[in-house]
C-alpha cells in the first residue's frame, strides 16, 4: 500500500449505504454529499410507525452533523441534491427490498446497538440482515465491492496482538442461528407452564391486586415477557462465553463477518472488512466533538460525573481503546475507494491501541480531572467526584452484594411503618439507593470486557493506508490516530461534549415537563366539556373509610357502647388489611359490614351534626382552593368515593356531582350490603369513560386527583392527572409518566367557610348523589 498513492475520491458510482441513521451512517452520509458529489446513494431506511424512509431521511438531515454542508450548499441547492443525489429504499436488515443492478459500491453499517440483546434478536439483526444483504445483492446481479463494518471486539476473549486478518474459529454460523432461534421458541413455551406462571401472577396480584384484574393480568404478562427476555439475555451470554467470546454482540459480529465471507469475499467478489473499536466523538469533522447521544464509554464517564460509581473493578494498565468518529469514517471512505482483489477479503483496525494507547487509568484521570473542574450541579451543591481505588473484582463484588442487602431489609423495615410523609421520604431514599446499586451492577456487566482487557489490536494495514493517501489530504481526510493528543481530546473536545449532549437532554426534558404542566400552575381554560375528577380518601380528605366509621360510632354511640366496639374493631383489623392488600373493593364489602342494624335515618343525622365538623376539620384548604378553581372555569366537579355516597354529604355543596356507594336498606335499617359493586380501580375507571360519553366530556382535556396505586386505571384516563399525597407505587408511576405529584395537607384556614360559601353563595347550583 505504501508504494503508490492511495485513491481519495470515489468518482461517479452508485452506492448503497445501510445504517444510515446510526451515528457512524449518518457521518458516512455526510461525507458522500459534501466530498463525493459525483455519487449517486441508494440509502435502505426502515420506516417508523407512519413515517416512510423518505420523511426519515427528511428528518436525518436536519441533525447538527449536515449542518456545514447545508450551509456551504445554501438550503435550496441542499435539497435539490438530495432529490437528484439520494435514492431510498424503503425496507429493513431483516426485509431487504430488491436492490437496484447497477450498484458499485455498498457500505454495510447497520447492526444492533446493545451489547447485550436477546439471542434471537442478536442473530436476527447482525446475521440475519447480513445474510439477507449478500442474498439481495446475488439476486440484484450488481457486483459491487463491499465495505463490511464489523468491530475490533470481534476477536473474543484472547490476550496479546490480534491481526488484522480472518478470525479464527469453527463456529458456525448457519448452525447457531437456527439454534438461537429454536431458544427462543423453546423460552416461549416454557414461560407458558403453569408453575412458571404462577409466581408471575402471584407477584401481580400483590402488586396490582388493587388496581384490578385486567390490571393484575397485564402485569402478569408483562412479567413473563421480561423472564423470556432476560432467560435469552442470559443464554446469549452463555453461549458466547462458551465460544470464546465476551457477549453476544461481538459473537454475532463475528458470525456476520463469516457469513460475508462465505456469501460474497470468497465467492467471485470483492469485499473489505472495517473494524472499528470504542467509537466516541469526532475530532475535527464535522466539527469538534460532534456526537449523536451516548456512545460505549460514555454512560460509564457520566455516572462518574455524578458521584454514582464508587470504584470500579477495571484493570488500570489495560487499554480503552477508543477512535473519533470521524476518523472511522475516513478510514471505511479510504477502503471503499481502494477496492480489495477478487476472492482476497482485506481487514482493517481502526483502533488507537496499537499505535497510541490510552490506559485506562489515564482515562480514568482525566476523567476525574474534568469533573473536579467542571462539577456536576445537584439539589444541595454540586457533586464530589470518588476517587477510585480499582479494587479487585471480589472485594467489588462482596460490597455490591451487601449494600443489596442493607436495601432488601430497609424496604422490609418501610412495610411496617404508616404511610405517611417520613415513610414516602424514607422509600424515596431507599429507591434511589437501590437504583444506584442497579447501576452498578449494570456498568459491571456491560463494562467488565472493555475495561479489563488485555487485547491490542493490529492497526498496519490501516496505518499503511493512511501513509499512501496524498499529502494534501491527510489533515482532513485522514485517520493517524499518532496525532490524537488525549489529554487535549478528553478536556476540550470530548467531555465538554458530553456535557452538552446532557445539557440538550435537560432542556428537552424541562420542555417536556413544561408541556405536560409540571411547571408553575396556570389559570385553568375555561371550557365546559371538561371533567374535574376528585377521590375522597385521602385526596381531599385526611382518612379513610376506617376513620369515617370511627368518627359515625363516636358521635351517634353511647360512650358505654364503645369499649366493645373498638376491641372488636381492632381484633378484625388483620384480616381488613389482608383484604384490602388483595382487593380494594373486598375489603370495602368487608369493612362496611359493620354497619348492619343501623337504622339510615340515624346515620343520617349522625352525619349532619358531629360527624360534619370532623369531616371539614380534616379536609384540605388546598383541595378545596382547587376545587374552587375547577368550578370558576366552569369545569363539571365530581367527588367519587368507593364508600357510602351519604358519608361525603358535608362536602356534597363543593362539587357538582357526589359518586358513591349505596347501602341495602331493609325497613328503614341498613342490611350491611351494598347496593351495587363498590366504585374503585378498573370498575370506576369503567365509570369514568361511560360517564365521559354520556356527559360528552374531553378526557383527554380533563384533570383527576388520586392518591393510591388503585387510582392508576382511571387517573390513566385523563389528560391531566395529578397524584395527591401519592403511595409509594403511585408515586413511581407519577415520576416514570411525569405527572403532577402534590403534598395536600389536612385541614387549614377558610375549609369551613369555603364549603358554608358554597353552600349560601350559589343557591342556584344543585349538586347530585349518585351511585
Amino acid at each position: 500500500m505504501t508504494s503508490h498513492s492511495a485513491k481519495t475520491e470515489l468518482g461517479n458510482v452508485h452506492v448503497l449505504l445501510t445504517g444510515a441513521t446510526g451515528f457512524v451512517g449518518q457521518a458516512v452520509l455526510e461525507r458522500l454529499l459534501a466530498d463525493h458529489p459525483t455519487t449517486h446513494i441508494w440509502l435502505l431506511v426502515r420506516g417508523k410507525g407512519s413515517q416512510s424512509g423518505q420523511h426519515r431521511l427528511r428528518q436525518l438531515l436536519r441533525k447538527p452533523v449536515f449542518a456545514r454542508w447545508r450551509d456551504a450548499v445554501g438550503a435550496d441547492d441542499a435539497e435539490r441534491i438530495v432529490r437528484e443525489r439520494v435514492t431510498v429504499l424503503d425496507g429493513s436488515m431483516t426485509s431487504v427490498p430488491e436492490l437496484p443492478s447497477r450498484l458499485d459500491l455498498v457500505i454495510h453499517s447497520a447492526s444492533t446497538v446493545s451489547f447485550d440483546p436477546p439471542i434471537h434478536e442478536a442473530f436476527d439483526t447482525n446475521v440475519n440482515g447480513a445474510v439477507s444483504l449478500y442474498e439481495a445483492l446475488l439476486a440484484s446481479g450488481s457486483d459491487p465491492h463491499v465495505v463490511h463494518v464489523s468491530t475490533c471486539y470481534v476477536g473474543g476473549l484472547r490476550r496479546g496482538v490480534v491481526p488484522e486478518a480472518k478470525l479464527e474459529h469453527d463456529a458456525d454460523w448457519r448452525t447457531e442461528w437456527t439454534l438461537a432461534a429454536q431458544a427462543h421458541e423453546r423460552t416461549e413455551l416454557t414461560s407458558r407452564e403453569p408453575a412458571v406462571l404462577e409466581p408471575f401472577m402471584a407477584r401481580a396480584r400483590g402488586d396490582h391486586g388493587k388496581e384490578g384484574p385486567v390490571a393484575a393480568a397485564r402485569a402478569s404478562e408483562n412479567a413473563r415477557r421480561a423472564w423470556v427476555r432476560s432467560q435469552l439475555v442470559a443464554a446469549g451470554r452463555r453461549r458466547a462465553q462458551s465460544l470464546g467470546w465476551t457477549d453476544v454482540y461481538t459473537l454475532t459480529k463475528a458470525l456476520a463477518e463469516r457469513a460475508a465471507e462465505d456469501l460474497w469475499g470468497e465467492a467471485g467478489h470483492r469485499l473489505s472488512v472495517v473494524r472499528p473499536a470504542i467509537i466516541e466523538s469526532a475530532l475535527q469533522h464535522p466539527f469538534p466533538g460532534w456526537i449523536d447521544g451516548f456512545k460505549v464509554a460514555d454512560p460509564l464517564i457520566f455516572a462518574y460525573g455524578r458521584g454514582q460509581l464508587p470504584d470500579f473493578p477495571g484493570l488500570p494498565d489495560s487499554i480503552l481503546d477508543v477512535i473519533p468518529v470521524d476518523f472511522v469514517v475516513n478510514a471505511i471512505l479510504a477502503v471503499a475507494a481502494n477496492p480489495a482483489p477478487v476472492d482476497e477479503p482485506k481487514y482493517f483496525h481502526i483502533a488507537s491501541g496499537a499505535s497510541n494507547p490510552l490506559p485506562f487509568h489515564r482515562m480514568y484521570e482525566n476523567v476525574r480531572d474534568y469533573y473536579t473542574r467542571h462539577p456536576v450541579a445537584k439539589d444541595d451543591g454540586f457533586v464530589r467526584v470518588p476517587a477510585w481505588k480499582f479494587s479487585g473484582e471480589r472485594r467489588f463484588h462482596r460490597g455490591l452484594m451487601l449494600a443489596r442487602k442493607k436495601a432488601d431489609l430497609r424496604d422490609a423495615a418501610l412495610r411496617l411503618l404508616p404511610n405517611d410523609e417520613r415513610r414516602r421520604a424514607l422509600a424515596a431514599e431507599n429507591a434511589r439507593l437501590r437504583a444506584g446499586i442497579a447501576t452498578l451492577g449494570n456498568f459491571i456487566d456491560l463494562y467488565r470486557a472493555y475495561a479489563q482487557t488485555e487485547i491490542v489490536f493490529d492497526d498496519r494495514n490501516t496505518r499503511a493506508l493512511n501513509d499512501a493517501l496524498p499529502a494534501e489530504v491527510r489533515e482532513d481526510r485522514g485517520f493517524d490516530v499518532e496525532r490524537i493528543d488525549w489529554e487535549e481530546y478528553l478536556q476540550k473536545v470530548h467531555l465538554p461534549a458530553l456535557d452538552e449532549l446532557t445539557a440538550a437532554h435537560r432542556r428537552r426534558k424541562a420542555a417536556a415537563g413544561r408541556r405536560a404542566g409540571a411547571r408553575p400552575k396556570r389559570e385553568l381554560p375555561r371550557r365546559s366539556d371538561v371533567v374535574a375528577v376528585f377521590d375522597l380518601e385521602r385526596t381531599v380528605v385526611d382518612s379513610n373509610i376506617v376513620e369515617q366509621y370511627l368518627w359515625v360510632r363516636t358521635t351517634g354511640f353511647r360512650k358505654a357502647a364503645w369499649p366493645k366496639e373498638a376491641a372488636d374493631l381492632l381484633a378484625s383489623l388483620p384480616g381488613y388489611l389482608r383484604a384490602e392488600r388483595r382487593d380494594r373493593g373486598e375489603f370495602i364489602r368487608a369493612f362496611l359490614r359493620r354497619y348492619r342494624g343501623m337504622p339510615i335515618a340515624r346515620l343520617e343525622d349522625v352525619v349532619g351534626r358531629g360527624y360534619a365538623d370532623t369531616m371539614l376539620r380534616h379536609t384540605s384548604a388546598d383541595a378545596v382552593a382547587r376545587i374552587r378553581e375547577h368550578r370558576a372555569a366552569g369545569h363539571r366537579t365530581v367527588l367519587v368515593t368507593g364508600s357510602i355516597g351519604l358519608l361525603a354529604a358535608p362536602l356534597a355543596d363543593l362539587f357538582d356531582e357526589v359518586v358513591g356507594s349505596s347501602m341495602h336498606v331493609r325497613d328503614g335499617v341498613l342490611t350491611g350490603y351494598l347496593a351495587k359493586p363498590p366504585l374503585v380501580d378498573e370498575a370506576r375507571a369503567a365509570w369514568l369513560q361511560r360517564y365521559a360519553e354520556e356527559g360528552g366530556y374531553d378526557l383527554a382535556a380533563s384533570y383527576g386527583y388520586g392518591d393510591s396505586h388503585a387510582d392508576l386505571p382511571w387517573l390513566s384516563l385523563l389528560g391531566r392527572p395529578s397524584a395527591i399525597n401519592p403511595d409509594a407505587e403511585l408515586t413511581r408511576e407519577a415520576h416514570r409518566r411525569n405527572w403532577d405529584i402534590h403534598r395536600w395537607k389536612s385541614g387549614g384556614s377558610g375549609v369551613r367557610r369555603d364549603v358554608m360559601a358554597a353552600r349560601a353563595t350559589d343557591p342556584a347550583h344543585t349538586h347530585e348523589t349518585s351511585d
